[in-house]
């Protein structure tokens, strides 16, 4: 493949990225085995309500996903670990946004974000809160086009750091230089300094590792998006595409064993996934002949299709 047709993919990529950080999605999740019960889902979880357009962020329990209940937040993406909630919100006209993070329901800090919000997480810990957004005018693959920022706040210090695109890159073994580069999906180990991420560069993606201390991180694996890691740091999920140019389903890897296994009944995601324990992962999809996207669960080994959950909702995460 030449480079000119890898921008372009590249592109069409970008773009697809776009449309579902703003939680308006054209995929549809493709269900071949029938979905477990919901009766067999356990456990709370917060999410973005798309119903009304307003990203209230609501809180349900799985196994009465009707009993929803409203936050004072609104959020595009919204995250809650350790203590710590980041609110990517609207902050003002423009638009402008920024990352409101707040703990024990006090704001202890709000940074202002250089576009669209993507993707949230926070640390096991609650130290260490990272974020996604979609900028333009600084995209290398199409002039004026859209392109990914992805930066990070330590609690402990209190430093913020806008962009990962000045760690040291190795990607096949050879240090990486080229100025096209994009990063998303940024997820944070237990020791609060391990962490996965895609990189993007020549129409090509890469699930990479890195350390947030030495600014440094080497590519695992090519062909792997929005990564996120399992609550015990064993296995990462992340969306990975069928065929060259086919729709994302999730799959997930053994960081001991190598062992990728793909999740069924999960194709068309454009998320980046929630680890609600080590056997369950939650992600946002639209169903098929619906026009937002919903919450739903997949058992992590494989062994069931994904179930949806919350009806016309977004941004899973741990309640």
């Amino acid at each position: 493949m030449d480079l000119a047709f890898r921008r372009v993919v590249f592109a069409v990529a970008a773009i697809v990225l776009v449309i579902g950080a703003g939680a308006v999605y054209v995929t549809s999740v493709v269900r071949d085995t029938p979905p477990v019960p919901v009766a067999a889902v356990d456990g709370d979880l917060m999410f973005v309500d798309l119903a009304d357009g307003r990203g209230r962020v609501e809180q349900a329990r799985l196994a009465d996903p009707a009993a929803r209940s409203a936050t004072p937040l609104t959020c595009r993406r919204v995250y809650r670990a350790g203590g710590t909630t980041v609110c990517l919100e609207l902050a003002g006209p423009g638009p402008t946004y920024a990352a409101e993070v707040t703990r024990d329901g006090a704001v202890v800090r709000t940074v202002p974000l250089p576009g669209v919000p993507s993707r949230a997480k926070v640390s096991a810990s609650g130290q260490v809160v990272t974020w996604t957004s979609f900028v333009t005018g600084d995209s290398y693959a199409v002039p004026g086009g859209f392109s990914t920022r992805t930066g990070y706040l330590d609690l402990r210090s209190g430093e913020v750091v806008e962009s990962l695109e000045g760690f040291a890159a190795v990607i096949e073994d050879r240090p990486h230089g080229a100025q096209d580069v994009n990063y998303w999906g940024l997820t944070v180990a237990a020791d609060d300094r391990t962490f996965y991420a895609t990189l993007a560069s020549g129409g090509y993606t890469w699930l990479v590792k890195g350390d947030l201390v030495e600014r440094r991180l080497e590519s695992l694996r090519r062909d792997a998006e929005c990564p996120s890691l399992s609550p015990d740091g064993t296995k990462v999920a992340y969306k990975k595409r069928i065929g060259r140019l086919g729709p994302w389903e999730l799959a997930v890897l053994d960081l001991e064993t190598g062992e990728e296994r793909r999740l069924p009944g999960t194709a068309g995601v454009d998320d980046q996934a929630t680890w609600l324990d080590d056997e369950r992962i939650a992600f946002a999809a639209v169903p098929k002949d619906a026009k937002l996207a919903s919450i739903h669960v997949v058992p992590a080994d494989g062994s069931a299709a994904a179930v949806l959950v919350i009806g016309e909702a977004t941004s899973p995460s741990p309640s």
